[in-house]
């Protein structure tokens, strides 16, 4: 078993948290409301996720076979499988490791990540939301499960002896699907350009905008109500991630509260630009994260 020096290990950390600020600025400013520890491993586990998703996305991946990426995601899931059992090949593999050991997991979410990247080497459509529904757990609901050890439950919860421990699971998938929704309103048209739809061909139907509308990248009212539609689906999971917050450690509520408003905030830019994200990029403000901070304070401490 390799074991690197704690030097190498102290960089590999700061390494995570450079990835982090500059892929995921909204989600790496809840993380500085972290202890240390704490946030230290949600950047590890960032960074885990990203270079699961690289291996697919990134301009490298782009330029492979089908049969090229299907043996780097197998490659992969022997790579995590060691991963869990102590065996590191670099840096960014041993501050994962550390993590493991410091808030022990179940593998089952790493696996089910690598799953859902298996996906998009076969499906560019999705015919009904159950499909979809699926895929977002597998690349995003499973992130909750991989940081709600990290996160920790409330000792209220569990310190008198006939308490029975809480179970935030359902929220915490629920909170990595509303992302995950919100990301694929976001990027509809970066996603088109790469060939891939993943709006339910069901819901196309349903309000009357085709296929070949969307690739135009057409807004019409019936993209509009489309969209609407989508933005209350996503708003909805939001909810359903809202209950398990208050389960969690004192010290986790305010960041994944603001982690929470912040990203839902997202939604609600879309909505300022009318529905166009074929010619924009919807995000929040600098301003808006900075007000934000304090109001999910105030609401991590009365909800």
């Amino acid at each position: 078993m390799n074991k690197p020096p704690l030097l190498t290990l102290d960089n590999a950390y700061e390494i995570c948290r450079q990835e982090t600020a500059k892929w995921a600025k909204t989600f790496y400013l809840g993380t500085l409301l972290l202890p240390p520890i704490k946030r230290k491993a949600i950047w590890a586990i960032y960074v885990w996720c990203r270079r699961t998703d690289e291996l697919m996305d990134s301009e490298e991946a782009q330029k492979k076979s089908k049969a090229e990426l299907s043996d780097r995601l197998d490659a992969w899931e022997v790579r995590t499988k060691d991963i869990f059992k102590g065996e590191v090949k670099d840096e960014l593999d041993s501050v994962m490791s550390d993590t493991i050991k410091k808030f022990p997991q179940s593998i089952q979410p790493y696996l089910d990540m690598i799953e859902g990247q298996r996906m998009d080497l076969d499906k560019t459509r999705y015919s009904t939301f159950k499909e979809l529904e699926l895929y977002c757990y597998r690349v995003a609901g499973t992130v909750g499960l991989m940081t709600q050890n990290v996160m920790g439950i409330d000792p209220a919860y569990t310190n008198a002896p006939w308490s029975k421990s809480p179970d935030p699971s359902k929220a915490a998938v629920a909170l990595g699907i509303a992302n995950q929704l919100t990301n694929i309103l976001r990027d509809v048209g970066e996603d088109r350009s790469r060939g891939r739809i993943y709006l339910p061909q069901e819901d196309l139907i349903k309000f009357g905008y085709s296929e070949d509308d969307l690739l135009q990248g057409k807004i019409n009212p019936q993209w509009k109500e489309l969209m609407a539609f989508q933005l209350t689906r996503a708003r909805e999971w939001f909810e359903i991630s809202e209950e398990g917050v208050r389960w969690l450690s004192a010290d986790a509520r305010w960041p994944v509260w603001t982690s929470l408003r912040l990203y839902r905030g997202i939604l609600n830019s879309i909505e300022r630009l009318d529905y166009d994200v074929f010619n924009n990029r919807a995000y929040v403000s600098r301003f808006m994260k900075f007000l934000e901070l304090p109001i999910s304070y105030l609401i991590s401490r009365t909800k």
